[in-house]
């Protein structure tokens, strides 16, 4: 984590204020929760819509902090306290990052994409861990916020950072590129995520592609060479860093192609610029072979060996809630409860179908959020889509997934496809018509917090 003196503090983020008596304390990290805030750490209070940092900074000092940084439009409060002073405390935490970044060796991988980001970060993560002192983004700290914290919490002597990149705003991948500066960037994919904000595809494309205004000169950009219009887009830009592509389609650098899938995970052959090697991957689903054919991708641009990559893909550690598969004595459930959107959707259901040895199979599917206008189209697809041969009964909570469910009766025999008022109901509904040795897939937007689903359907596994 940063370790600088207060006074380096005052000329990284462009403040004033501090007193001299206070200039030689040495700060050791920072947070932005007084609630969590750890001893030696600066405090950065955040002002926003619902709350205000500012606040709270006698429960950050009774917590530890050793200063804090501070808004020049709030009142001073009144303590013996260093105080740097800056006209935005979020504008302050972004340039500090980005000073302590240009202050590293460390090279650094930025990932984007609508979906994948988290895999791809946590296999490659586990790849480069083989062989160089490795850092990743901790859970989902992607955004504005985020990608500056991951970055401050990174040691002097790390070798490598994985820094995941989410917006949902034009510009904003254009900021966290400019404060991560990536050596390597990787473009996972393109779907409908954020069409709320971002409301066209077009602008997804062009807001993604914006990773490359901080790519290093000399860096990598490797991308899903699947996706044409990504591609031609690509190639448009005339850049001067390599580009490596990955996909199923003939023409990519890397080729993934599935040998066998069980419940521990995927074997599938990587072709590569030079080789074919054959891989095991301890995730579920076939799409989870691109997020790994594009790590595998980074980590041969760096010469790691395949001894390593498959050591690495061995011992990556997984962020919960994503195609995560929990056996019970009674039932399996495969827990995607952290986001939806329609890409990921499909591949999770197809996870479903490829899952075999179980009596019962049983989807639980909620709203997909922040996915625009044609939100009600785009879940009537998916009931559409959904295979009553593959699946058993399928359960919906949320008034969009109403419309998944109405979709899927077409096509589902009577009393197989249920909406549910609300999570009791859920729960009751799909306990009445569970059987022993059955698993259950459980998808939906972060809003709906389903995990509370699946921990009830474990108590009664």
């Amino acid at each position: 984590m940063i370790q600088r003196k207060l006074r380096e503090v005052e000329i990284m983020v462009g403040g004033t204020g501090l007193e001299e008596i206070y200039k030689s304390i040495l700060i050791k990290g920072v947070s932005t929760d007084s609630r969590k805030i750890l001893p030696g750490q600066l405090f950065i209070p955040i002002k926003g819509e619902r709350f205000n940092g500012h606040k709270f900074i006698h429960k950050a000092m009774e917590n530890g902090a050793v200063a804090s940084l501070w808004n020049r439009s709030e009142p001073l409060p009144e303590v013996d306290f260093p105080l740097i002073l800056v006209e935005d405390t979020v504008d302050a935490l972004q340039k500090l990052a980005r000073e302590y970044r240009m202050q590293l060796k460390t090279k650094v991988v930025g990932i984007t994409g609508s979906n994948g980001k988290t895999s791809t970060k946590d296999i490659l993560a586990g790849i480069l861990n083989t062989k160089y002192k490795t850092a990743k983004t901790f859970g989902n700290l992607n955004n504005y916020l985020g990608v500056p914290l991951t970055l401050l919490e990174l040691e002097e002597d790390t070798e490598m950072a994985v820094v995941e990149m989410g917006i949902s705003e034009v510009g904003e991948m254009r900021l966290l590129t400019s404060i991560a500066k990536p050596d390597i960037a990787i473009i996972t994919n393109i779907g409908e995520a954020h069409l709320t904000t971002l409301r066209t595809k077009e602008n997804i494309y062009k807001t993604k592609l914006e990773i490359v205004e901080g790519l290093k000169e000399d860096g990598l950009l490797i991308y899903l060479g699947d996706d044409q219009v990504l591609r031609d887009k690509i190639h448009q830009l005339n850049l001067k860093q390599t580009l490596i592509s990955f996909g199923e389609l003939e023409g990519s650098s890397y080729r993934p192609i599935l040998e066998s899938m069980t419940d521990e995970g995927l074997r599938f052959r990587l072709e590569g610029i030079t080789t074919v090697e054959s891989y095991f991957l301890p995730l579920l689903g076939k799409h989870q072979m691109l997020n790994a054919a594009a790590a595998i991708g980074v980590a041969d641009y760096l010469k790691i060996p395949t001894y390593l990559i498959r050591e690495g893909l061995k011992k990556m550690n997984i962020t919960g809630m994503r195609n995560e598969l929990i056996h019970t004595s009674k039932l399996t459930i495969l827990n995607d409860a952290y986001k939806s959107n329609p890409s990921s959707l499909r591949a999770a259901i197809e996870t479903l179908y490829g899952l075999t040895g179980y009596k019962q199979k049983i989807a639980v599917l909620g709203d997909m959020e922040g996915i625009g206008d044609d939100e009600i189209n785009y879940h009537k697809e998916i009931g559409g889509e959904i295979k009553p041969d593959q699946v058993d009964y399928l359960f919906t909570i949320g008034p969009l997934s109403s419309h998944i469910a109405k979709e899927a009766k077409n096509n589902f025999s009577k009393n197989r496809v249920i909406s549910s008022k609300n999570k009791q109901e859920l729960i009751s509904q799909v306990k009445e018509v569970l059987k022993d040795e059955a698993i259950i897939l459980v998808k939906a937007s972060r809003g709906l917090e389903l995990e509370e689903v699946v921990d009830s359907l474990l108590k009664e596994g």
